[in-house]
């Protein structure tokens, strides 16, 4: 028998067993599996918030109480037509461990760890806003920017890569990030109006950027971009050596396919496996939204001697928040399942 005539029999078949089940039939078959499904995102989105608790609440509501769907095609970002008010975006510079240091914004993360033989930039904000809280940020830190030796860049969206082409010009610094994020940003066409940063150093799974005795391992983590990189590190809190995980991307903003959520899933295990393998109980990331990082902020200018430091949380906590990632993942797809 023909492929062809294959098709046509097994077309039939079906067509021949759907009549003879009858509309009713079909409709509450139908029924059946959306319950199904219900039940199935349910379980999952409990999961979730209890792996949430108190502790990760933006990160709950940006995975599971309401995630985006985006389109099977991805379309080059345009460049920013305004930018934003200052006073919607600027923050302080901030001391957060013995050599690590917050030169980010409100809203986005960027970090600046320092050794005895420079500075590693962890993500860089906007284009617009990373010169002031950057690059000012590290001067009103007493810190020299022409001291940044390397910027570690965990995946190439506008509001993480946006400074990379300024430190690279300012001081030199070479630029890590994924091979795939590297080619994204080679093919864009609108996305960098002020210009590319050139492609430097593309990091490798477990790839290890020293710098005066200070490492930052280097955990790929696709999914959020197909280069996401996150990492794990070593910081002191008045001398004493605890051990951060950095997660480097966080929101579902990938077409929105079963594939693609699998892979997401598969990173975040992946992570919280090299966390609990390191023994991290600091958490951080790139957005404020996930790791807290504002309001944790205020709370060491109050900090009194001998209390636990605000981003200490513990491998507990830190094993929950993977948790809720591929919990609200497993949901997701579930919740698009019509996609291929």
């Amino acid at each position: 028998m023909k492929p062809g005539t294959i098709t046509f029999a097994l077309v039939a078949l079906f067509s021949i067993r759907a009549w003879a089940q009858g509309p009713e039939q079909i409709q509450k078959n139908d029924v059946t599996a959306i319950l199904a499904r219900d039940a199935a995102i349910d379980a999952h989105l409990v999961k979730a918030r209890e792996a949430a608790g108190f502790d990760f609440t933006g990160t709950l509501a940006r995975l599971c109480v309401a995630p985006a769907r985006f389109p099977l095609v991805v379309r080059d970002a345009a460049p920013n037509a305004q930018v934003p008010a200052r006073n919607t975006w600027y923050i302080d510079p901030a001391k957060i461990f013995d050599n690590l240091y917050f030169v980010g914004s409100k809203i986005h993360n960027s970090w600046a760890l320092v050794s005895s033989e420079g500075i590693i930039i962890l993500d860089t904000l906007f284009t617009y806003n990373s010169e002031e809280e950057i690059v000012g940020g590290l001067k009103k830190l007493g810190l020299d920017p022409l001291q940044v030796k390397y910027v570690i860049i965990t995946h190439a969206h506008g509001d993480h890569v946006g400074g990379a082409k300024l430190l690279q010009d300012l001081s030199h610094a070479k630029i890590v990030m994924g091979a795939p994020d590297w080619d994204s940003i080679e093919r864009s066409v609108n996305g960098y109006p002020a210009g590319k940063p050139k492609r430097d150093i593309t990091a490798d799974d477990g790839q290890k950027i020293t710098l005066g005795g200070t490492s930052v391992t280097v955990v790929t983590t696709p999914g959020h971009t197909p280069g996401t990189l996150s990492m794990i590190f070593n910081v002191k809190d008045n001398g004493k050596p605890l051990t951060v995980v950095y997660s480097g991307g966080t929101a579902f903003n990938f077409p929105s396919t079963g594939p693609n959520f699998d892979i997401y899933a598969r990173s975040q295990a992946k992570l919280a496996a090299a966390a609990a393998a390191a023994g991290a109980t600091v958490f951080l990331s790139n957005h404020s939204e996930f790791d807290n990082a504002v309001a944790k902020i205020r709370m060491i200018a109050s900090r009194k001697p001998g209390e636990p430091h605000p981003f200490e949380i513990g491998k507990e906590a830190i094993a929950r928040y993977f948790i809720l990632g591929q919990e609200c993942a497993a949901a997701a797809k579930l919740r698009f399942s019509d996609a291929p």
